[in-house]
């Protein structure tokens, strides 16, 4: 039985055209999308732009976009204790299990919009922290799950990229990509932007962390990772581009750690725990603009599909858990071609 979109799935498409960037009011998308909206920019998907993305399966051949839940341990930032997996038997012919110790962003993941705020202007749509709490269902990832996100997927390879043009390239250290980098990358993958996309970005960070022994990982320094540069130009080249999700292999999806940034406030103030946020496009890209966020995604084996027939589009769908509330959850995402 078909399901009809939610009303705020792109009707945004149809009630007026989008403002460009540097026309937002406050940078913010808020009035754009309406103050009840939870969706940010997955309402620039629509059944359309999804019928579009369908009509690029030529192969058939698909590719879960998921590491394994308990791939990054022990996990980068120390926050985050090791997934425990029980399974149970009532009888000798069944079996059942649960987890204890699952942290919902420990591996592949999509970030809820209510899992960054911007300091002075609060969470995504003006939400105060004082009411973003775990009572709170709020700007949970529910709103992604009862909705779903399908549509055209785009990819650009960074690694293969610098490789084409001879660069020196290494996955674990800073290389910010701002926005006429990211453009070059796009013409010489042949990636053209339709509105709407879902955006992403391979770096290897994943694949050189993943190659690591537990041992190595335990000691070895976690925050230097190739990714989105902290400039404005950066939010303007994804807003204008109507980019409706953005992900990549890496921790973040933007550079680490942060050298320079248009993002610094003086509201910044150290956290009690946990990773200083401070100067990161985190920030702005998904409290001021709404943008759907995805980290952690394995894309190593869609980039070669990608290379080897020069195809750098797909249907891409993604599914996270239907948890009311949740901040963050595995992205369930395929890839198919």
């Amino acid at each position: 039985m078909s399901k009809t979109p939610p009303a705020g799935r792109g009707s945004r498409l149809g009630g007026g055209p989008r403002p460009a960037y540097d026309d937002l009011p406050d940078g913010t998308s808020w009035a754009h999308f309406g103050p009840e909206d939870e969706l940010g920019t997955t309402n620039f998907l629509s059944p359309d732009r999804a019928a579009a993305a369908a009509q690029l399966v030529r192969t058939g051949r698909w590719f879960g976009l998921d590491y394994p839940i308990d791939a990054f341990e022990p996990y980068p930032t120390g926050t985050r204790r090791p997934i425990e997996h029980h399974v149970f038997s009532n009888n000798e012919f069944h079996r059942d299990d649960w987890v204890d110790s699952f942290y919902l962003q420990s591996s592949s993941q999509l970030d809820a919009l209510r899992h960054i705020g911007q300091p002075g202007r609060g969470f995504y749509g003006g939400l105060a922290p004082e009411h973003n709490t775990g009572d709170s269902t709020a700007l949970g990832i529910h709103t992604y799950a009862d909705a779903g996100i399908v549509g055209r997927g785009v990819l650009l390879d960074v690694p293969r990229y610098f490789a084409a043009e001879g660069r020196s390239y290494s996955s674990d250290s800073t290389i910010a990509l701002d926005a006429p980098l990211l453009d070059e990358i796009a013409r010489s993958q042949g990636v053209t932007f339709a509105g709407g996309d879902l955006l992403l970005l391979r770096t290897g960070w994943a694949e050189t962390y993943l190659a690591k022994s537990p041992a190595q990982r335990a000691t070895a320094p976690w925050r230097l990772s190739p990714g989105l540069a902290q400039k404005r130009s950066v939010l303007r080249w994804l807003w204008d581009n109507e980019i409706a999700l953005v992900a990549a292999d890496n921790l973040a999806v933007e550079a680490d750690p942060v050298i320079e940034s248009d993002f610094r406030s003086a509201d910044d103030r150290p956290p009690e725990r946990g990773v200083d946020h401070a100067g990161m496009l985190h920030r702005p890209l998904i409290a001021l603009l709404g943008m759907a966020m995805g980290e952690l995604w394995r894309l190593d084996e869609l980039a070669a599909d990608c290379a080897a027939d020069g195809r750098y589009e797909f249907l891409l769908t993604v599914k996270p858990l239907h948890l009311v509330g949740g901040v963050g959850s595995p992205p369930n995402a395929i890839a198919i071609k």
